[in-house]
């Protein structure tokens, strides 16, 4: 009797954890989602409240729109580049700007810059190489002749390092994407660019 309750525990148990394996990841992705509409569509409480989502399309359509503009139309860019240089020099207001505007034109828009996925060597014997990203392909301006720089993106964090390697260190994934490569830096290895058959598995 109690051998068969310690069977049913571990059977609960074991469904249990399986069941947060499968709603997790879901019920993290719909909340961070959730978060992001509900704070875009508060930005006036007063629409919101008798207009559900209104505000948050009035965002999104707008910022399609002003990157549309700032692109394909002259008086646009225009508009977009005098804008840009009047935050790039004030005061106070230029680092921050110039810090945001780059992080965000790393990952996304037309000059993405993690889009070189490398290895570069981090032990000799044994031999051990890391995945990361190329920045900077010449470090001699500031007196780093042969060295490069490269980001390592740490797994399931928003963070990583950024390192001065000897270019004979480094080897350039010329057969991977740069999405593929971030995804399998990120997941610790277990997605991007292999099959799912590959992938080891603990034996149950």
């Amino acid at each position: 009797m109690k051998s068969n309750f310690n069977i049913y525990v571990r059977l609960f148990l074991r469904s249990f954890l399986q069941g947060l394996v499968i709603i997790g990841p879901i019920a993290a992705t719909i909340g961070i989602i959730w978060y992001f509409i509900s704070g875009i569509d508060n930005l006036i409480p007063s629409i919101s409240a008798q207009f559900p989502g209104l505000v948050f399309l009035i965002v999104i359509f707008g910022t399609a729109f002003i990157g549309f503009i700032g692109n394909k139309f002259i008086i646009g860019k225009i508009i977009v580049d005098s804008f840009d240089y009047l935050l790039e020099h004030t005061p106070g207001i230029k680092f921050i700007y110039t810090s945001l505007k780059d992080v965000m034109s790393s990952f996304v828009g037309d000059k993405k810059k993690f889009n070189i996925p490398v290895l570069i060597l981090t032990s000799a014997e044994p031999e051990v190489w890391r995945v990361g990203f190329l920045t900077q392909s010449d470090l001699s301006g500031v007196g780093f002749p042969g060295y490069v720089s490269v980001y390592l993106p740490h797994s399931y964090a928003v963070s990583g390092w950024v390192v001065f390697v000897q270019t004979e260190n480094v080897k350039i994934l010329h057969n991977v994407d740069a999405a593929n490569a971030m995804k399998f830096a990120v997941s610790g290895g277990v997605a991007g660019f292999h099959s799912d058959a590959s992938v080891f598995k603990a034996p149950e």
